[in-house]
């Protein structure tokens, strides 16, 4: 695919999956940060109204659920991490049912562990429960269900979710929101002189060693976990965006066509040597 089709094939996508970080949700202390995600929602509710199809793959349960439990920190340990996403994931779909309910459109949790996404028979009923859930016009909110989570079944971050859900749901791109403009040659917040990546040619070595670790204490992911679920979406031909959700209103220019973040084309080569 050349490099400019990329940008076409974002620009009239109809199904699209979009990914938003913990540290996109909340604020420093683990609370909700309202006005983002009602900013969030507005957008995704016209972005509908216009006649495309809205997944919403959803961070934050933990990191939500450590600040209403007044914790100092996220849990480290299993059963503490459970605990506070029990909580937190009553907060999180209770703010993005409220808020998508203001502009008319109906709200369905699905909450998914690897295991379910790699047996055959659970995954069709995954497949099949999303596919309707779209076609009675609902807006499926995945989210790991890190309640029950361990290690052994755990995708371990929701990056990695957003691709298998965008190749599950056969969607036409997958866009990621995170707290960085997009991917650059070097860290930004430790390189003055690194450069944003508009769009990636190829996925190699190079571009793995220039994306960094966690991003923040309230998410798992981070750029390299982004750059993994770009080429799980890209190999099964799904452009992906990584892109600030500091203002979701840009991702009204992403759908009007103009450059905005890192895009990676569908179909984008990957490097041998991983």
């Amino acid at each position: 695919m050349p490099l400019d089709a990329g940008g076409n094939a974002i620009s009239q996508a109809h199904r699209i999956v979009v990914k938003v970080g913990t540290s996109t949700l909340t604020y420093e202390n683990g609370r909700l940060n309202l006005r983002r995600i009602e900013t969030l929602v507005r957008v995704l509710s016209d972005i509908k109204n216009s006649g495309r199809e809205i997944i919403l793959v959803t961070s934050g349960a933990i990191g939500v659920g450590t600040g209403q439990l007044g914790l100092k920190e996220r849990p480290r340990d299993t059963a503490g991490k459970q605990a506070a996403a029990a909580v937190g994931q009553c907060e999180l779909m209770y703010s993005y049912d409220k808020q998508f309910s203001t502009y008319g459109h109906v709200t369905a949790q699905v909450l998914l562990t690897r295991d379910v996404v790699e047996d055959g028979h659970r995954k069709d009923n995954v497949v099949n429960t999303i596919s309707r859930l779209l076609e009675y016009g609902a807006v499926p909110i995945v989210n790991e269900n890190d309640t029950v989570a361990v290690e052994e079944i755990e995708f371990g971050d929701n990056d990695t979710l957003s691709a298998i859900v965008a190749v599950l749901s056969h969607a036409d791109a997958l866009v990621m929101l995170t707290d960085i403009d997009g991917l650059y040659t070097a860290d930004p917040r430790s390189h003055a002189d690194a450069r944003l990546i508009p769009v990636v040619a190829a996925i190699d070595d190079t571009l793995r060693g220039a994306a960094s670790g966690a991003g923040s204490s309230r998410g798992t992911g981070g750029m390299i976990t982004k750059l993994n679920a770009a080429e799980i979406a890209t190999g099964a031909g799904i452009p992906t965006v990584i892109m600030n959700g500091a203002n979701p209103r840009r991702l009204y220019d992403l759908f009007d066509g103009e450059p905005v973040g890192t895009l990676f084309p569908g179909h984008c080569p990957h490097s041998p040597d991983k």
